[in-house]
């Protein structure tokens, strides 16, 4: 990956190794736009993110690694942050990064793609299960509030498949995320997944391909030997499609790199 936007550090509770090791590990890779984006604080499910108290050092470290390595890789802030309406905090919005990648972990405060919960799959209608998920996605767009859509078939890692077409079920989403100027990233963490494929699939690609949405790279490390996994594949998977450039931000504004 020529850029990597979607990388986490041990603040998030369920990451390991340190700022300066994942900066060295995308060095090695030969990566040269790389980003940080860890679980922005809220006030829900606390175990799974940072708290408000560690956004400052975040930030400050993050910054602090930028200026460092600026002779060898180009390093950016941001956030992933959840979104959930009522439980989205301003001091996280509003914060000086570079950009805010918008994902949806939760339909309801179910938090379907955590191993503990997964039991309430046997619960539910799969297929209205996996349009709740787009119908969220699609919200999510609208509100405008992001850079960057991750990891948009997030609801497929278990492998608990509908029965209907993912790509009628997605398709409103896609337009939405084509309205509000977001950019769609190529995550591999599905590779590292039971459903064994990146996010989203090849199909959703093509359909956003189509409408002319833009791409970015995403290694979601959380470890430093996660980065850059998968990508010869992801990156013939984006040039299949018909893809040759990718998109980062610097302030919230794009910019485009041919990889």
């Amino acid at each position: 990956m020529i850029v990597d936007l979607h990388n986490h550090t041990p603040l998030c509770n369920h990451a390991e190794g340190s700022i300066e090791e994942y900066i060295q590990s995308a060095i090695k890779a030969g990566i040269k736009i790389f980003g940080f984006s860890d679980h922005a604080p809220m006030d829900f499910d606390p175990k799974y993110r940072m708290k408000f108290s560690d956004m400052q050092d975040y930030e400050a470290e993050v910054l602090i690694a930028k200026e460092k390595y600026k002779k060898e890789i180009q390093i950016l802030l941001g956030y992933e942050v959840d979104y959930l309406p009522g439980h989205m905090d301003k001091r996280v919005l509003n914060a000086d990064v570079d950009y805010l990648i918008g994902s949806v972990h939760f339909l309801e405060g179910w938090g379907f793609d955590n191993p503990e919960f997964i039991g309430k799959w046997e619960e539910q209608n799969i297929d209205e299960i996996w349009q709740k998920y787009f119908d969220t996605i699609e919200d999510m767009a609208k509100s405008k509030l992001f850079d960057i859509v991750g990891h948009f078939d997030l609801i497929k890692v278990f492998k608990f498949m509908p029965k209907g077409s993912i790509v009628d079920m997605a398709r409103d989403a896609l337009l939405s995320i084509k309205k509000a100027d977001m950019v769609l990233e190529l995550n591999v963490a599905g590779y590292r997944k039971k459903v064994e494929e990146p996010y989203p699939s090849k199909d959703l690609l093509e359909m956003a391909f189509e409408l002319n949405i833009p791409i970015t790279f995403a290694s979601d490390a959380h470890s430093p030997k996660q980065i850059n996994m998968y990508e010869d594949k992801i990156v013939k998977l984006a040039k299949e499609v018909g893809y040759s450039e990718v998109t980062y931000f610097i302030k919230h504004k794009p910019y485009t790199m041919a990889f």
